[in-house]
């Protein structure tokens, strides 16, 4: 049997210079606390990715070996912070310096027991600060995203500060019979 094609519309979004609007504070009255993962395991980098993507299908790296994974995740010039609420992990973001001239937010999200306590924003401000902090400070930042992403990643990015500036349909095969995403229907369709 083979798998269908789907598609979906990938949206890139950058920055070109850091913010110029004051960053918002954490949500009151929550204990969080925000840690970079100095080299994360490759079964602590699978969780965030798993438990923050299953909804919305972030399948693709559940293909890669676990070298291929670790060389990525524990290089010195690619960055892991979570997100902790009460001690418990309640998103991430991972951001890519390894061009130090461009920094690409390359995974950022919420688990999804913590969606719609306004987290979101927050944390995307500290990636934001982070990714322009450097050294070096780069000349660029950017993320995209998809239509099979949460409904408000795209407004969420866009109201920090990014700015579209390409859509691109996507084709790729249904990960549904590898058993990559849990079966039943394709988010937000």
């Amino acid at each position: 049997m083979t798998a269908e094609t789907l598609t979906t519309v990938v949206t890139f979004l950058e920055m070109l210079e850091p913010p110029k609007r004051a960053f918002l504070p954490p949500p009151p009255k929550l204990k969080l606390a925000l840690l970079r993962a100095e080299a994360p395991t490759i079964a602590f980098s699978r969780f965030l990715y798993d438990t923050t993507g299953r909804p919305w299908w972030w399948y693709e790296r559940k293909e890669w070996s676990d070298e291929r994974l670790r060389a990525l995740v524990q290089h010195e010039r690619y960055d892991t912070y979570v997100l902790y609420l009460a001690g418990t992990p309640a998103g991430y973001f991972e951001l890519d310096r390894i061009d130090p001239s461009v920094v690409e937010l390359a995974y950022f999200g919420i688990m999804p027991e913590f969606i719609g306590q306004r987290l979101g924003p927050y944390l995307l401000d500290q990636a934001i600060q982070l990714a322009w902090a450097g050294p070096p400070a780069p000349r660029r930042v950017w993320v995209n995203t998809c239509d099979l992403d949460h409904p408000r990643a795209l407004p969420l990015y866009q109201r920090a500060g990014f700015a579209p500036y390409d859509r691109k349909v996507k084709e790729f095969e249904d990960p549904r019979p590898k058993g990559l995403v849990d079966p039943g229907p394709i988010p937000n369709r």
